[in-house]
């Protein structure tokens, strides 16, 4: 069984968000799928048929040289894409809260000794912090977002200058621990929104103790890292549609349809399918992004810490 309380290096952080799904991955994903599959699987259908008829229309009337055209299918179809955009915001939003939130329930258990975690269980955390998910979705949404694109919009407009790019590679993953940090905060204490985002946020550069060397760095890094080996595996996936894309149309005999529009038939249907895959591919390997962010919090609690070995102490005592 892993321990989660305890003091991390940059090193165990990596190894240890892979041995997390060593012990526990059949049980984790076997409830994300039973509590998020569904979803990812709407999202990944309505990416296939609906953009894909979007991108057919937008590509076909470009090559067609008809400039009104796309405009003229648009506003036929006006109340079709308000429907389908209104669907997949209120998909993508419930998407987001299990997909985010999953792992802070099903980490909290395993925190707290439980091995055996049942999809009730999980299913049951959302129900319960069903008041909390939805103040934490108005912060993020009001506050939060807000306070984020401004401080990446900062990072953008410094790119003219060489510490731009800098910046930018330095604001990211920190950002995302963050929010991270956030989530797992307002769930694994009794603190509010605002001292939960306070603390995430100073969490980041110091321990509560203050006796130790700041931890951005081996928080900073190991989401780089993480986040770089996630960007690999799904780049994968994403290279090789456009590789028989591309070779589509360098080895097949000139078509009046395929260059009117070479996202119809069959092909198109195969292109968008395996982006599909990416994307679900892609959602499925951020729980990892998530687990690592997790073992951060944990090994930021440096109050559970003591708490915990005073605990193992007792125990070691009673046994004695």
């Amino acid at each position: 069984m892993m321990q989660f309380y305890k003091k991390r290096d940059f090193g165990a952080f990596i190894t240890d968000s892979f041995t997390f799904f060593k012990l526990y991955g059949k049980n984790y994903f076997k409830n994300y799928i039973l509590l998020n599959g569904l979803l990812l699987i709407l999202m990944v259908a309505i990416f296939i048929f609906g953009y894909r008829e979007l991108i057919m229309q937008i590509f076909g009337s470009n090559m067609s040289g008809e400039s009104y055209y796309f405009e003229s299918y648009f506003e036929d179809n006006i109340g079709m894409f308000v429907v389908i955009g209104l669907i997949t915001f209120l998909l993508f939003l419930l998407m987001m809260i299990v997909n985010y939130l999953f792992p802070v329930f099903y980490l909290k258990r395993l925190a707290e000794g439980e091995t055996k975690i049942r999809t009730d269980d999980i299913l049951g955390d959302f129900k319960r912090n069903a008041g909390k998910i939805g103040k934490l979705c108005l912060g993020m949404i009001f506050i939060v977002t807000p306070l984020s694109l401004i401080l990446m919009g900062i990072s953008y407009v410094m790119i003219v200058i060489v510490v731009g790019i800098f910046l930018i590679v330095l604001v990211y993953p920190a950002l995302f621990n963050v929010i991270t940090f956030l989530m797992y905060d307002y769930f694994n204490s009794k603190r509010g929104f605002f001292e939960s985002l306070s603390y995430s946020i100073r969490s980041q550069f110091s321990y509560t103790n203050g006796r130790e060397k700041s931890p951005f760095w081996k928080y900073w890094g190991s989401t780089v890292v993480i986040s770089i080996i996630l960007y690999v595996i799904t780049t994968i996936f994403t290279v090789i549609p456009m590789i028989f894309f591309m070779l589509k149309i360098t080895t097949t005999a000139p078509d009046a349809n395929f260059e009117q529009n070479p996202f119809a038939g069959s092909l198109g249907v195969m292109m968008f399918v395996m982006y599909g895959i990416s994307l679900l591919v892609s959602f499925f390997l951020s729980n990892m992004l998530y687990v690592n962010s997790g073992l951060m919090y944990y090994d930021s609690r440096r109050d559970f810490h003591q708490k915990i070995e005073l605990e193992e102490i007792e125990t070691i005592g009673i046994n004695g």
